[in-house]
C-alpha cells in the first residue's frame, strides 16, 4: 500500500491525475502550500489504509488463535453498510451528500507558504552558510574525487570487496555489473550517483543510529520516534522536495537533503529494533563480566545487533537510490537525470539503460552489504565479553 501510494506522483508524470498531479503541479509552480496540502492528503489516505490493513491482519490472527469469533455478522459493519447505501441513494437527490460543497472547503496552503517565506527571509544567511559549507567542504570534494577515479580502479575495488566478503562468485558478479555500467558510457553519471547517494546514506546513518540507540532503551521515546518514522515512510517522495527547494533552491545540496529525509526512517527503525532484539541473557552476561554501560553498548549490544543494523543500511541505500528520478527535477546530473530525460522525451532506450545502471548499483550495494551482514552474524556468537574483543 505504501509503495503504491508513493508512486502516484511518478504516475502523474505520464498522464495520471489525482493527488499526485496536484503535488507535481505545485512543485512546478513552487506553490509550497498547495503541494503540502496535496501531500498531506496522500499521507492521511496512506495512514488510514495502513491502519485498516494492520487491523485486518490482527483480527485474522486472533480468529486463528481462537481469541475472536470467526463467524457471525458484526452489527457495526452492517450498520455502516446500510448507512453507506442510504447515503448513495440520498446523493442522487441532494448534491451536497454526493459531492462535498466547494464553499465548505478549508485550505491551509497560504499558511504553509507564509511559514516557508518567513523562514526563508529570516534565516537566509544561516541557511546559505550551511549550504555553502556543505558544498565546499563535503559535496564538491567527494564528487571530484569519485568522478576522477579511473573506471578500472573502481571495478577492481568493487571486485576485491566482493572477493573479501563473499568469495569468487560475488567478486565476479560485482565486477561484471560495474564493468557493464562503464561499457554503456554511463560511468561518470554512475559515479555522480554513488557520490550523492553515498554522502546522503552516511548522513542518514549518522543521524539515525544515535536516535535508534537512544530509543531502544526508552519505550516512551520509541513510541514518539515510531510515529515520526511511520509518517516519514508514508510521505510521498515528491513532498520532500517542495520545502527544501523553497529554502535552498535547486542543486546537489537540495537533492541531498531530500534523500536524507526520505532514507532516514530505516536507519532509525532497524538500529532500534536490532538493539531491542538482543538476547537479554547476553546483556546480563556482560553486566556480570563487569562491563561499563559504554562497553555493554559497544562490545555486546551493537555487536549482536550489527547484522540487523547492516540490513537497515541496505534499506537506506535502496531508498536513496529510489529518490534519484525525483531529485533529477532539482538539477542533479546523475543517472536519475538520464532516466528522467528518457521519460520526458519518450526515449525508451536511454531510460532503460540508465534504469539498468541504477539497478546494477543497487545490486552491487545489496550483495556487498548482505555479505557483510552475514559475516558479522557468524562472528557475533564469538564475542568475548571478558576480553572485550
Amino acid at each position: 500500500i505504501m509503495l503504491s501510494l508513493n508512486m502516484v506522483i511518478i504516475a502523474s508524470m505520464i498522464g495520471a491525475g489525482g493527488l499526485g498531479f496536484d503535488v507535481l503541479s505545485a512543485l512546478r509552480r513552487l506553490d509550497i502550500g498547495g503541494g503540502l496540502e496535496a501531500g498531506i492528503a496522500i499521507v492521511v489516505l496512506a495512514v488510514a489504509l495502513d491502519r485498516l490493513s494492520q487491523a485486518v491482519a490482527v483480527r485474522k490472527a486472533r480468529v486463528i488463535t481462537g481469541e475472536a469469533p470467526s463467524g457471525g455478522r458484526d452489527p457495526v459493519v452492517v450498520a455502516a453498510l446500510v448507512a453507506a447505501a442510504a447515503a448513495a441513494v440520498a446523493g442522487l437527490f441532494v448534491p451536497a451528500i454526493a459531492a462535498y460543497p466547494e464553499a465548505w472547503t478549508l485550505t491551509t496552503g497560504a499558511f504553509w507558504s507564509n511559514v516557508i517565506g518567513w523562514v526563508n527571509v529570516t534565516f537566509f544567511d544561516t541557511l546559505e552558510a550551511i549550504k555553502t559549507t556543505m558544498l565546499l567542504g563535503v559535496l564538491i570534494p567527494v564528487k571530484r574525487f569519485l568522478i576522477g577515479l579511473p573506471w578500472t580502479v573502481v571495478v577492481a575495488f568493487v571486485a576485491a570487496a566482493g572477493w573479501t566478503l563473499g568469495g569468487a562468485r560475488l567478486a565476479l558478479l560485482t565486477g561484471v555489473l560495474a564493468t557493464s555500467i562503464a561499457a554503456v558510457g554511463l560511468f561518470e553519471e554512475a559515479m555522480t550517483t554513488v557520490y550523492l547517494c553515498g554522502v546522503s546514506v552516511v548522513i542518514a546513518t549518522l543521524i539515525g543510529l544515535p536516535i535508534g540507540i537512544a530509543a531502544s532503551t526508552r519505550p516512551r521515546l520509541w513510541a514518539v520516534v515510531r510515529v515520526v518514522i511511520d509518517t516519514l515512510q508514508t510521505l510521498p517522495s515528491f513532498v520532500y522536495l517542495i520545502p527544501v527547494v523553497m529554502l535552498f533552491r535547486v542543486g546537489d545540496f537540495t537533492a541531498m537533503i531530500a534523500i536524507v529525509a526520505y532514507a532516514l526512517a530505516p536507519a532509525i527503525r532497524y538500529s532500534a529494533v536490532g538493539l531491542m532484539r538482543v538476547d537479554p541473557q547476553m546483556v546480563e552476561a556482560g553486566i556480570a563480566a563487569g562491563c561499563t554501560p559504554r562497553q555493554l553498548l559497544t562490545k555486546v549490544r551493537l555487536r549482536l545487533a550489527f547484522p540487523e543494523i547492516m540490513l537497515g543500511l541496505n534499506q537506506t541505500v535502496m531508498l536513496a537510490l529510489s529518490m534519484l528520478v525525483i531529485t533529477a527535477l532539482v538539477g542533479t546530473r546523475d543517472l536519475g537525470q538520464e532516466v528522467y530525460v528518457g521519460l520526458t522525451k519518450a526515449d525508451v532506450g536511454r531510460g532503460v539503460v540508465a534504469g539498468l545502471a541504477v539497478a546494477f548499483i543497487a545490486i552491487i550495494a545489496d550483495r556487498l552489504i548482505t555479505a557483510a551482514a552475514g559475516r558479522a552474524s557468524g562472528q557475533a556468537g564469538g564475542t568475548d565479553l571478558a576480553g572485550g574483543r
